[in-house]
């Protein structure tokens, strides 16, 4: 065992699991990681929730419950997901309150049926926040067209957000101005900017993933010579981005008066092509005040065989641009790429949500009780 996670965490990179469960959080699985692996976050989506629950275990007293009631499924999958954010939530209170509220944190995603819709998005984030009722909890809005004026509201309401499905260079250039706009509101209604914290998660892994697929598809050397560059590229440049945006004379008025930086977190970091090291997404991203959010198998590879040898973003820019620029020689359209993996990613948790909801109807059927 290497000692990688902690000179992880020393280089400014905060470590958040990519997973919850009740089985994580009653066989005290979470309380280890925390303690032991230097986790000190936890992020979660409809996809985990859908393969948690679905697994049933810890679940069948609560589903039980909620059948007796004969709640809605909707209202079944709200009670039980806020439960084990809220669970998680209090284990990681020490890590939230050592961290003067940076970390800590637990995300729960609003329903992704609802990514189109602004208003929709802003009241569920409202509900969410309300249900957990914990201070270190954020709330998940993707970065759709739509989830930008619902960021802004919701971050003005004071309800703390991690923007999820980020993609792109403009779209994460926009996420950023949408938190400034939110602080701005939320100055405007006197509320404690410094209680106000954010992450935006730009993904990483399917960037490589789609990619890649459509430099097979050309087959030359050259562009086999471009695959698997073009995911910690765009992360690069993402970082860069942040950094003049967090450099801003907007930023300062709004830091002068107590706001915290939105972070850039690392999301789908988990290594999809076996010809890649599969701590790829981490030790290529090390960047001080970052955060980085694994699956549970590439926090294991990183602490085991990761190999931490300080920032690996400084001084990148000007190699990761013109990776990006390759490709658009050979013809693959960085805007269309980004565009794709959006709505492939709306829509596959969109899928998975429908499967937990019918996953969760047939147990609420299973255990109802007999009339009578």
């Amino acid at each position: 065992m290497t000692d990688a996670l902690k000179r992880l965490s020393e280089e400014g990179v905060a470590i958040w699991l990519d997973d919850l469960s009740r089985k994580r959080i009653t066989s005290g699985n979470l309380a280890e990681l925390i303690d032991q692996q230097h986790v000190v976050g936890v992020t979660t989506n409809p996809t985990i929730f859908q393969k948690a629950i679905s697994g049933g275990d810890g679940y069948q007293q609560q589903v039980t419950d909620l059948a007796a009631r004969k709640v809605t499924v909707e209202e079944a999958i709200r009670m039980i997901t806020t439960a084990d954010v809220r669970d998680a939530a209090d284990i990681l209170r020490p890590v939230f309150d050592a961290t003067g509220g940076q970390d800590g944190r637990v995300s729960i995603e609003v329903d992704p049926r609802l990514a189109h819709n602004t208003a929709a998005t802003v009241a569920e984030a409202k509900q969410l926040a309300w249900l957990v009722d914990r201070p270190n909890t954020l709330i998940k809005i993707p970065a759709t067209k739509a989830g930008l004026p619902a960021i802004t509201e919701v971050i003005g309401l004071g309800i703390s957000v991690n923007v999820t499905l980020i993609f792109s260079l403009d779209r994460y250039r926009e996420v950023m101005a949408a938190y400034l706009a939110g602080l701005e509101k939320a100055q405007q209604r006197g509320l404690d900017l410094s209680l106000i914290r954010s992450v935006a998660s730009f993904f990483v892994s399917r960037v490589d993933t789609e990619i890649d697929k459509r430099l097979d598809g050309i087959g030359t050397d050259e562009a086999k010579g471009l695959r698997g560059k073009a995911a910690v590229a765009n992360a690069r440049l993402a970082y860069q981005a942040y950094e003049e945006v967090f450099s801003s004379s907007r930023w300062s008025a709004l830091e002068n008066a107590g706001a915290n930086k939105q972070r850039p977190l690392w999301a789908s970091t988990g290594v999809k092509d076996p010809a890649y090291p599969d701590t790829l997404y981490v030790t290529e991203l090390v960047a001080p005040n970052t955060v980085n959010t694994m699956p549970e198998a590439t926090l294991e590879a990183t602490e085991e065989h990761g190999e931490i040898s300080g920032d690996t973003i400084a001084g990148t820019y000007e190699q990761a641009r013109a990776d990006l620029d390759a490709l658009e020689k050979l013809g693959i359209s960085y805007d269309d790429v980004v565009q794709v993996l959006e709505d492939e990613g709306v829509e596959k948790f969109a899928a998975s949500w429908n499967d937990l909801l019918k996953s969760t109807q047939a147990e609420l059927e299973r255990l109802a009780p007999t009339e009578g």
